[in-house]
């Protein structure tokens, strides 16, 4: 996130149906079928992850990926759909069916937020810091954060779909930067991607902290963040 009194700024990143990465995105997915989302338990997760990734593989991040499908965000939910049905070995489902996934997972109730992160984010913004979310994710999402009480938190909400361009490349970082007035190195970018958001927030010139809930990263939840970044100032 950018932007602070201060100068400095914390930014977290939320990736299309991952585990709402950073402040108020940093949410888990309930299980409900079939869903365009990345963030499903278990072997589905897996399946949905590599098939948004592969229907995205096409674009570069230079262009969004859902701004460059043909249909939209809906038509790329769409496809990711179809790709989980085919690899899992089952039948399609309905078009219908995916405009109602499409709409549930717009809403709080298909969310549930990870407990550290509130505290964390208060913690945080006591501190003076200015907080952003940078995220490749739809038209839904700050409709989402509004709906989970989160978007009131944070100074800036930068979407990979309203601003055409996606993480890794450095003119989304750019825009956050741009947006709440403060310069790439005084930022720290929080996100649960190596490429996409550590080597993609240093290539910009901010700084970055890798999250990994299974441990292997610089944090494996929030609620540690607060000291991490006053020890990076």
């Amino acid at each position: 996130m950018h932007g602070a009194p201060r100068g400095e700024a914390e930014e977290e990143q939320h990736e299309p149906g991952r585990e709402a990465g950073g402040g108020g995105e940093e949410a888990r997915r309930r299980g409900h079928g079939s869903e365009p989302s990345a963030a499903a338990a278990g072997g589905r997760g897996r399946l949905a992850r590599c098939a948004a990734d592969g229907s995205a593989a096409g674009e570069a991040p230079a262009r969004d990926r859902f701004a460059a499908h043909p249909g939209g965000a809906r038509g790329f939910w769409r496809d990711v759909v179809d790709r989980v049905t085919d690899l899992a070995g089952v039948e399609r489902v309905s078009p219908f069916a995916v405009a109602e996934l499409f709409e549930h997972f717009a809403r709080a109730e298909a969310w549930r937020v990870y407990p550290e992160v509130p505290a964390a984010l208060d913690r945080l913004a006591a501190r003076g810091l200015a907080l952003a979310v940078v995220s490749n994710w739809d038209e839904r999402l700050p409709r989402l954060l509004a709906a989970l009480g989160f978007a009131e938190r944070f100074a800036a909400i930068v979407v990979s779909a309203e601003v055409g361009v996606e993480k890794p490349h450095r003119r989304i970082f750019e825009i956050a930067a741009e947006r709440l007035g403060v310069a790439p190195d005084r930022i720290v970018h929080v996100g649960d991607r190596r490429l996409e958001d550590v080597e993609g927030a240093e290539a910009a010139g901010l700084r970055a902290l890798w999250l990994d809930r299974g441990g292997g990263g610089d944090l494996a939840d929030l609620a540690a963040l607060p000291e991490r970044i006053a020890a990076l100032a």
